[in-house]
């Protein structure tokens, strides 16, 4: 028998009917005797410290499967010899659509209008709008390829921005001439060395005037005080589901910066994310019971 911890329930029964595996559901808390025998690892969608200094105790480790794309937060803890897979592909519709949902709502300035209605007040103006918006994706992975899907029929002009220029994507090195004519710019780089701080002051600057930076990165993207700046001066806008530092502490001034639209890192956290996920973990599983290669692999064999 294999055995095959995993950090919750939905993903447990996934997996149950597996010829040849035992599983185990195990997120926190005391570790139990079987971590000795582990081979095949999920730690938990954003796992605590614990969850990932316990791989150490695995000697039969063979499979970690992340319920995320990022992976960088987990490589100091990766054994040697262990192979590392992300969940690249299971996250994408979840997160497109917090990304469209949120250029729409501060397009709209849905969050002036709900506070408006708090107070009662009839607050007639002329709004922005998303259609004919020069839209910029940085990061044109699966996920830019499928906001890119949902943004196409707003009827909006895009520009597709990856880690190497290929035909009809810019590469890093355009960014500064880019984000210079760009009315939204879309951050969704994987978080890692090169792209720490990407937008950083001079890159700010350089956004036209009321241009919106959506951010379903990973918050140290973004230089938070830039970001700041700019937004408390009120010539830029921000969507962010990510900050830094994340959780976002009470008082910090992105709180009550004007234009900007914060939510709580929930692009990845939705119904048919854990669904894909969970669907993605019985494939993966089954590949390595029975021996054969296996998919998103990111280190390893």
């Amino acid at each position: 028998m294999t055995r095959l911890w995993v950090a919750r329930r939905d993903i447990a029964d996934a997996v149950a009917d597996l010829p040849g595996a035992e599983i185990e559901v195990w997120d926190a808390g005391a570790v139990p005797s079987s971590v000795a025998e582990v081979e095949f690892y999920v730690p938990a969608l954003l796992p605590s410290p614990a969850s990932l200094e316990v791989m150490a105790l695995m000697p039969r480790l063979r499979v970690v499967q992340l319920q995320t794309a990022g992976f960088d937060h987990v490589l100091p803890h990766l054994p040697d010899g262990v192979t590392l897979c992300n969940a690249r592909g299971a996250h994408d519709a979840g997160t497109a659509e917090w990304v469209v949902g949120a250029i729409i709502a501060s397009q709209w300035d849905f969050p002036g209008f709900a506070a408006a209605q708090r107070e009662g007040r009839w607050d007639y103006r002329h709004p922005g709008v998303l259609t004919d918006s020069r839209v910029l994706i940085v990061g044109y992975g699966s996920i830019g390829q499928a906001v890119e899907r949902r943004l196409t029929p707003f009827e909006v002009e895009i520009t597709r921005v990856a880690s190497r220029p290929r035909q009809g994507v810019h590469g890093p090195d355009d960014l500064p001439e880019l984000v210079a004519r760009a009315d939204v710019v879309v951050v969704l780089v994987p978080a890692g060395p090169r792209t720490r701080g990407l937008f950083d002051a001079g890159l700010l600057a350089r956004m036209p005037d009321g241009a919106l930076l959506v951010n379903a990165a990973r918050g140290a993207v973004v230089d938070t005080d830039a970001l700041v700046a700019e937004t408390l001066a009120g010539r830029l806008r921000a969507a962010l589901d990510v900050t830094d530092p994340e959780p976002l502490p009470p008082g910090h001034p992105l709180w009550r910066a004007p234009g900007v639209f914060l939510t709580p890192h929930v692009g990845g956290s939705t119904a048919a994310s854990a669904r894909r996920v969970a669907r993605l973990v019985r494939a993966q599983a089954r590949r390595h019971l029975a021996g054969e290669p296996l998919a998103n692999v990111i280190s390893g064999r």
